[in-house]
């Protein structure tokens, strides 16, 4: 028996750029000469371009539109094996005939929606160790046409191979002897339907997993800190500006040294391509492997400026940076920057005395670390030096390092921006809420985005280091 034909369907649309094929004329002769309004055809028609696409992919249910059948068949004596077909509207499927592999090459235009292959027909290349492989022609017709339904026909009682043909990429078979005009149009309908359904599971799964890889991928160049036997709590958000970009050109790292000391380090390269993310990982894992070796402060940053130097496309390219060192105790930092915005500093309000607590009834006073010993961006002046700066912290305080997508937000309409006082305002509001760590970052990000009316355009990266009394 033939291989189960599944309920009659609708017409897919046209794969792949496949163009309707002009209306036969009446009379018109392809098969045997002087037959009038005969489906078969003897040479292909004209191949459709990009343009013709949205055509294409109505033409299957357009009016005076037809399905159109390659059949390919060694058959000497010229008896069709195919009927006479009509597709659902009653209009005539146009059969074309390829006797050998070449011929059917010539014929595959892009407006052929079914193959219909006899699986007798000769092997292309015998195996030189005798043992052919009875789908040889299948196979090399499914890697001619990977985008056309492919029907196999094989002997009366071969299942066996027909299902292969299955398994190997056929969408279904057919038994040769037992063929009817109703029996094969479902059946090219439905593989062509078929076709297009496992291209559209497999572009599908294809998504998912290049989104997998991705995320494999970001896990692996945004950062994994260090922090083992520290008390420090972290935590990090980070957005790139560039739509479906994984990484942008900020870039930020925390370890923590043998002597206790943690190190905290964020970055901006300028530009938002795939260039200056690439600069910034490298920047990032430079960073790491000058601190795990000692050095910190104006002599890590000289060296990383020669890497930058060595390995920026231009000279134009600079990048801002903030290191903090933060002591064994957890009580002073030693803060270097390098034309970058200075952290924000979160402690007890009865910590400080600056004056930038906010509210009286606030319980957390958040101000801006001093700016005064500021070194330039590296890359801008060859010999730059980075001065460092002493901070006290105290005994409970948390330690906010940001780049300047945290700030240039837009708010609202016009074109005032957010800035620095803004941010710090915005903390404050919702450190009084009483968020902390992770939900504190989320939260600030999120309300920065909103004031912006939209996505950034630039870059954003924030950390965040906490130490409890």
């Amino acid at each position: 028996m033939p291989a189960p034909i599944p309920r009659q369907r609708a017409i897919p649309a046209v794969e792949n750029g496949q163009a309707p094929s002009p209306a036969m004329p009446q009379g018109t002769s392809t098969g045997t000469p002087g037959t009038p309004g005969s489906a078969r055809e003897a040479a292909p028609r004209k191949q459709t371009t990009t343009g013709d696409t949205a055509a294409a992919n109505a033409s299957v249910t357009a009016p005076g539109t037809h399905l159109t059948l390659l059949l390919i068949q060694d058959d000497p004596g010229g008896a069709p094996v195919v009927p006479e077909l009509l597709d659902a509207a009653g209009k005539p499927i146009r059969i074309r005939t390829a006797r050998n592999l070449t011929e059917a090459a010539r014929l595959l235009t892009d407006d052929v929606h079914c193959i219909l292959l006899d699986l007798a027909l000769p092997v292309p290349h015998h195996s030189e160790d005798g043992n052919d492989d009875e789908l040889a022609v299948l196979k090399h017709v499914l890697r001619l046409a990977p985008r056309h339904a492919v029907l196999a026909l094989t002997a009366s009682g071969d299942a066996v191979r027909g299902s292969e043909a299955v398994r190997v990429g056929a969408q279904d078979y057919l038994f040769r002897d037992e063929l009817d005009g109703r029996l094969l149009s479902r059946a090219i309908r439905y593989a062509v339907e078929r076709k297009r359904s496992d291209r559209a599971e497999r572009r599908l799964t294809e998504s998912r997993l290049r989104a997998q890889e991705n995320a494999r991928l970001e896990r692996g160049l945004l950062p994994t800190p260090l922090l083992d036997g520290s008390s420090l709590r972290f935590a990090a958000r980070y957005r790139p500006g560039r739509s479906r970009a994984l990484l942008g050109g900020d870039f930020y790292d925390t370890v923590r040294t043998p002597d206790g000391t943690v190190h905290a380090m964020i970055g901006d390269v300028c530009g938002h391509g795939p260039d200056e993310a690439a600069l910034g990982v490298e920047l990032r894992i430079a960073w790491r492997a000058l601190t795990l070796a000692g050095l910190c402060g104006d002599a890590l940053l000289g060296t990383l400026q020669q890497v930058l130097e060595h390995e920026r496309e231009n000279d134009e390219i600079f990048a801002t940076v903030c290191t903090v060192d933060i002591a064994p105790d957890g009580r002073s930092a030693g803060l270097c920057l390098a034309g970058h915005p200075a952290p924000l500093l979160v402690r007890p309000a009865s910590a400080t005395h600056s004056g930038l607590a906010g509210p009286a009834d606030s319980p957390v006073a958040a101000e801006l670390l001093p700016y005064d010993n500021n070194g330039p961006a590296l890359g801008l002046l060859p010999g730059a030096r980075w001065p460092r700066t002493q901070v006290q912290l105290g005994a409970e305080w948390a330690l906010m390092l940001y780049t300047d997508g945290m700030i240039e937000g837009h708010i609202g309409e016009g074109r005032e921006r957010l800035g620095q006082d803004g941010m710090v305002a915005l903390i404050r509001r919702q450190l009084a809420q009483g968020l902390r760590g992770e939900k504190l970052l989320r939260a600030a990000v999120r309300e920065v985005r909103a004031l912006n009316g939209g996505e950034l355009t630039d870059d954003l990266a924030v950390l965040l280091l906490e130490r409890g009394a």
